[in-house]
């Protein structure tokens, strides 16, 4: 709260200075677009907005044991996020810059990148952003989500969605368009390079890559960020991606962390498992109906002749790798209709399958979640309220009855 405060203090003298000059340089502010400020007749541009979201939880978890039932309740209201950006353009130099800020979290830098702009459909950039090559969820920002939070694929599958690396992307054709991104990265995450030298990187580097097609076009200007169809399109729209990822030496459960958990080679010197990931997803938006459909798949390889202790005395059996990273395939599907009064519906349906699904120590376990929420959007995206229920079963082996997980959240968002 106080490193909030001290900058929107900080924040306030900028645009009080910059409002003495405002016969030399253009001040702007709308809802959801923060202040602009245009220098030299446009030739440079710096903006700073944000998000809020104020957000109430309960959760009621039941798990089943062989001594009995087990009920947790839990009840929490904080700030879901608090977000912050600084971004600015170069016209002549082609340049950009952006960081981000969540001053709810304990980490706050999310994102600090520079990109070089060859046109308006060819970019590069390098530092710290969100990768495009996680599923369709996670490549939207958490002030675009249909519920008040990710589903369990986008959980399961990812811990933060930001890498440090070097990132390109384009688009290709008119009628119609192919988007290709590609990522070379540390593979150890959000703020890779730990808290001091001896925290140092693990393993090798990411490679990854999405492409989405548009085989009727683009979305609309307003609605490509979000997968709810908030403007109505007038003719069917559809987005078709296929990612992947490979970790060429993780220790991560998903391969965007690093230092999780150490293996090692005969020698007794580190030696980590490459980790794949596999995402097919779709997006169908007409006349305020939208459609999502995902398919996730993980997988290890390079299993041969690790040891999970130094000594090299225990072997990595095939089935043990679940113990330490996500694999398996998962399945989901949101469906929804956002009314012309700017009230949205929705459900969700998703499916967890573990790759080793009779062993107790996988990680990935077999379960399912659905879920129903409501959303009223009172200016666009910057200012609505949102309601969400989940229902999430866990399914026990022993022939334990299943674990259920109840989880409900109501939530105000304000974009500024």
């Amino acid at each position: 709260m106080k490193k909030l405060i001290i900058t929107t203090l900080f924040l306030l003298s900028i645009s009080y200075v910059f409002s003495q000059e405002s016969e030399r340089n253009n001040a702007s502010f709308s809802l959801g677009d923060g202040i602009s400020f245009s220098f030299n007749e446009g030739d440079y541009e710096f903006n700073i907005y944000g998000f809020i979201k104020p957000t109430y939880i309960y959760n009621d978890e039941k798990i089943y044991t062989a001594d009995g039932e087990y009920s947790n309740v839990f009840r929490q209201f904080k700030s879901q996020n608090s977000n912050l950006f600084f971004t600015g353009f170069a016209k002549d130099e082609k340049l950009s810059f952006t960081i981000q800020m969540d001053y709810s979290s304990s980490n706050p830098l999310v994102e600090a990148f520079i990109g070089y702009h060859f046109n308006d459909k060819t970019s590069l950039y390098f530092g710290q952003m969100q990768v495009n090559h996680n599923n369709l969820e996670m490549t939207y920002n958490e002030d675009r989500l249909r519920f008040t939070n990710r589903g369990i694929l986008s959980q399961t599958y990812t811990d933060n969605g930001e890498e440090f690396g070097l990132f390109f992307e384009t688009s290709l054709g008119k009628s119609i368009i192919f988007k290709p991104t590609l990522a070379i990265t540390s593979g150890d995450g959000k703020n890779s390079f730990g808290d001091d030298s001896r925290d140092s990187d693990k393993g090798g580097v990411k490679f990854g890559s999405r492409i989405n097609i548009f085989p009727f076009g683009d979305f609309s200007i307003g609605n490509r960020l979000s997968t709810v169809d908030l403007i109505h399109e007038e003719r069917p729209k559809v987005q078709i991606g296929f990612a992947y990822s490979k970790n060429m030496g993780a220790s991560n459960k998903v391969g965007d962390g690093h230092g999780d958990f150490i293996l090692y080679d005969d020698s007794g010197d580190e030696l980590f498992p490459d980790y794949s990931q596999l995402f097919l997803d779709l997006n169908l938006k007409y006349k305020g109906f939208s459609l999502v459909l995902e398919y996730a798949d993980a997988y290890a390889s390079g299993l041969d002749q690790i040891y999970t202790d130094p000594n090299a005395f225990n072997l990595l059996i095939p089935q043990q790798i679940s113990e330490y990273l996500v694999v398996g395939d998962s399945q989901g599907i949101q469906f929804g209709y956002f009314t012309k009064n700017g009230i949205s519906i929705d459900l969700i349906y998703e499916n967890l399958n573990p790759e080793f699904d009779s062993y107790g120590s996988s990680i990935l376990r077999k379960s399912s979640n659905i879920g129903v929420g409501i959303s009223k959007y009172l200016a666009g995206n910057n200012l609505k309220i949102q309601a969400s229920l989940f229902k999430t079963g866990y399914e026990n082996l022993n022939n334990l009855n299943d674990d259920e997980f109840m989880s409900g959240s109501f939530l105000v968002q304000i974009a500024f």
